[in-house]
């Protein structure tokens, strides 16, 4: 699911609200911080749920997360416990002088956030102070436009491979997904049409209890209804409900309509959606390198 991110406030924009969430004297957590400025400021279900690109967080949890983090090194919050703060005394004091906003550029008055901030300078990029993505959010988005040029590139050079190069792949792909038994029995399933396409029978699962219908075709024009409906056509004929349609092109709003509203379970997958698969289930692509990010095992501090 994906909204206008710019509809959810910038990290930078969410402090003041979060410290004015403080401002009671009270300890509040993490979450409950979340929920209350979701209603405060209005935010739409699609808002609230709106991912990342790796889908691992929610954007607005990671940007109020973020605000945290910012006002706790600058010394207006402090942590209590796992997940839980309480304002200051400076963090009351900034109420009280009633700031239009809270910024980086404001944060630098105060020693601490000064010496977080160059700490950071000196490990990451920097960030100025128009700057609306968090440091998680610019690693993400770096990651995923790396992720869709490499999409790009498969899908060329899959159009360029020759019919049998992409029964082979097509084969590889449904068996790392965990169709077809073993790669012999799903090869074995798999015949081509004769139309720059492959049809085929495989195994839904490695006992083989239940059967899927496949048809790819390595096209460039668009995929109709006329040709899902087809499809739908023989897996009658093969008395199945269950098929999956493969294209290198797109699918047409009118394929898509027509899958929703027969019985039969046809999934459409097209030529982004083939690439994306490539890259999650390693066909076609090689590791280059590999980042991991930690985060403090607060439960290792627990007993201090």
């Amino acid at each position: 699911m994906n909204c206008d991110c710019m509809a959810v406030p910038d990290f930078q924009t969410l402090m003041l609200p979060v410290l004015q969430y403080y401002g009671d004297k009270l300890e509040h957590t993490k979450q409950e911080t979340i929920n209350t400025l979701a209603v405060k400021l209005k935010l739409t279900k699609e808002e609230i749920n709106d991912l990342l690109p790796s889908g691992n967080q929610y954007r607005y949890d990671n940007r109020v997360g973020w605000a945290i983090t910012y006002l706790v090194k600058s010394g207006l919050l402090n942590r209590t416990s796992r997940g839980r703060y309480v304002i200051t005394n400076r963090g009351l004091d900034v109420i009280k002088e009633k700031p239009e906003k809270i910024n980086m550029k404001y944060l630098e008055k105060f020693p601490e956030y000064v010496e977080f901030k160059s700490f950071r300078r000196e490990i990451e990029p920097k960030i100025d102070d128009s700057e609306i993505s968090t440091p998680q959010e610019q690693l993400e988005s770096s990651y995923l436009e790396l992720r869709t040029q490499l999409s790009h590139d498969l899908l060329n050079r899959v159009m360029k491979s020759s019919p049998t190069f992409f029964e082979k792949l097509v084969v590889k792909l449904l068996v790392e997904l965990g169709y077809g038994g073993s790669r012999i029995d799903a090869g074995q399933a798999i015949g081509r049409s004769g139309d720059d396409g492959i049809d085929g029978i495989i195994k839904e699962d490695k006992l083989g209890l239940d059967v899927v219908n496949i048809q790819a075709k390595r096209w460039e024009k668009s995929v109709g209804r006329p040709e899902i409906q087809a499809f739908a056509g023989s897996l009658e004929g093969q008395r199945s409900k269950k098929g999956v349609f493969i294209t290198t092109s797109k699918f047409t709003p009118d394929a898509h309509e027509y899958v929703k509203r027969i019985e039969k379970k046809i999934v459409l997958i097209d030529g982004e959606q083939l690439t994306q698969l490539m890259i999650d289930h390693g066909v076609g692509v090689t590791e280059e390198s590999r980042y991991i990010i930690n985060k403090m095992d607060e439960d290792f501090f627990s007993d201090e």
